[in-house]
């Protein structure tokens, strides 16, 4: 708790000093690798994050979103979904015009019973389609006592 504190300080002190912000949301599709792709299917995610610009082509900002494990079912036994509430900080990188590389790191809180969460991190790779709209590559990751829940995933951002 202490941490995801100093998370919300550290990002409310640099939104403090930005001027220039956009608000942000997506959704995205991935597939489970490692732990997670043994036991489940695919994953949904949504997200929503307001960046702020805080130098030349480089905005930071909280972002919070909401992951979703869709359990496989096999030999008549089925495994249930599980649920994450991250809520990170986010900073991005305009290598171009087109590109950008990102990163959201902070604690993903579990919703489904028996998940305590873990840390939550997220590198990614966007490629701006539009003004408004940009296509994403990306790693989801929330590990806890040596157990990670990750995917691959695809998606797509609106600038709103």
């Amino acid at each position: 708790m202490k941490k995801l504190l100093l998370l919300f300080a550290l990002t409310f002190t640099l939104i403090s000093n930005a001027q220039d912000g956009g608000f942000n949301i997506g959704a995205n599709f991935g597939l489970p690798v490692g732990d997670a792709s043994e036991t489940h299917n695919f994953a949904l995610s949504v997200e929503a994050n307001y960046l702020f610009d805080v130098a030349d082509n480089v905005q930071i900002g909280p972002s919070a979103s909401f992951i979703n494990y869709f359990g496989k079912e096999e030999n008549n036994v089925g495994f249930g979904s599980i649920q994450f509430l991250p809520v990170a900080g986010a900073a991005r990188f305009n290598l171009s015009e087109d590109f950008t590389l990102g990163a959201d790191l902070g604690y993903a809180i579990g919703i489904n019973r028996g998940n305590d969460g873990g840390f939550y991190y997220r590198p990614l790779v966007a490629y701006n389609i539009s003004e408004t709209i940009a296509l994403q590559a990306s790693y989801n990751g929330v590990t806890s006592d040596g157990a990670t829940a990750s995917n691959v995933g695809l998606g797509v951002v609106f600038k709103l």
